[in-house]
């Protein structure tokens, strides 16, 4: 049986580029001992996978050139060579970008099917939905009656995180998407009280019409002018949670920052960075929260679902695009 599993050649240098890429066929391995062998089913496709291509030190390690990359998959066990984990059992692990993986078991979380579609894992009920609780509850210590602006909105995290915030009782929830169809999602379909196409005019002009009376909590996926804007709109005592700067991704010289942020001295305002890793003891009491609103459909969410391990790449080039509504999945 082959293997298709795709290697990074180079690094991209600003938009990563197909010639930056390789979808090659290697051998199905072996699983050795304590390790477990998962066709994989779904495969996740990430904003944060752009950092990994670069070189430059971050929080993980980056993608090795010529060898297969990484990220969150969902799949069934073909063959087991561990105990706790039979052939056919479903699991979650990290080793996307391929059809199958050999997975240490200690690296496999066990998910059943029957609870939830098993993509979900990937979305809603795992990282990027945990991501959403944190970043919103721990990071940016929200409390009942915030006023809450999240940008990239339509996303798989700030979909999730704007109604989370207006099932625990926000008294407002303004979000940002780059289209007149996710605007028209986000307050018909996810209760947003209003929503806004940044692709439409400013974004600082646009916000204040959006929150008259200023904004308590700012959750940045986007980073650049919605940063810009949530600051000058920040109320006093308002919090910024960083959880991505998307906008400057691919930009080949360096960002410039909010040219207001002597505002956050008036406002005694607080902007702090998070990652979803340092808050993994959250993990019960968000399945304990978000499991319930899932499954009543209190909490709603899209995933978009692109075909095959061969448009692997174009997913996740869409996601930079800002193509898809929800999380982005690859099926095989």
């Amino acid at each position: 049986m082959i293997n298709r599993e795709w290697h990074l050649l180079s690094r991209p240098v600003g938009w990563p580029k197909a010639e930056d890429f390789a979808l090659v066929e290697a051998e199905v391995p072996t699983p050795g001992e304590g390790q477990v062998l998962v066709r994989n089913k779904y495969l996740s496709v990430d904003p944060y996978m752009r950092g990994r291509m670069s070189a430059a030190k971050s929080y993980v390690a980056p993608f090795e050139l010529g060898k297969v990359m990484q990220g969150g998959a969902v799949g069934e066990v073909v063959a087991s060579n561990a105990e706790g984990i039979a052939v056919g059992d479903h699991v979650l692990h990290f080793f996307g970008w391929r059809e199958f993986a050999a997975v240490d078991a200690k690296n496999a979380v066990k998910v059943d099917p029957d609870t939830a579609p098993l993509s979900t894992y990937l979305g809603v009920l795992g990282m990027t939905g945990l991501t959403a609780y944190a970043g919103l509850l721990r990071t940016a210590s929200f409390k009942e009656g915030d006023s809450v602006f999240v940008s990239g909105a339509a996303g798989a995290v700030g979909g999730q995180v704007g109604q989370i915030a207006r099932l625990k009782g926000a008294s407002r929830v303004i979000g940002s998407a780059g289209s007149d169809e996710k605007v028209k999602l986000l307050v018909e379909e996810y209760g947003f009280d209003a929503a806004f196409n940044y692709k439409s005019g400013p974004v600082a002009e646009q916000l204040r019409e959006a929150a008259p009376d200023g904004v308590d909590v700012y959750f940045d996926n986007v980073g650049g002018d919605h940063l810009e804007a949530a600051i000058g709109q920040l109320n006093r005592d308002g919090r910024i949670a960083v959880c991505g700067m998307i906008s400057v991704y691919n930009s080949t010289e360096p960002a410039p920052g909010p040219k207001n942020l002597a505002r956050l001295i008036q406002t005694r305002g607080r902007i702090e960075g998070f990652l979803v890793s340092d808050h993994y003891d959250l993990q019960p009491q968000f399945v304990q929260d978000v499991g319930p609103w899932v499954a009543s459909g209190e909490l709603k969410y899209r995933e978009t679902v692109v075909e095959g391990i061969e448009n692997n790449l174009e997913a996740f080039l869409g996601v930079l695009r800002g193509d898809n509504t929800g999380k982005m999945i690859v099926k095989l």
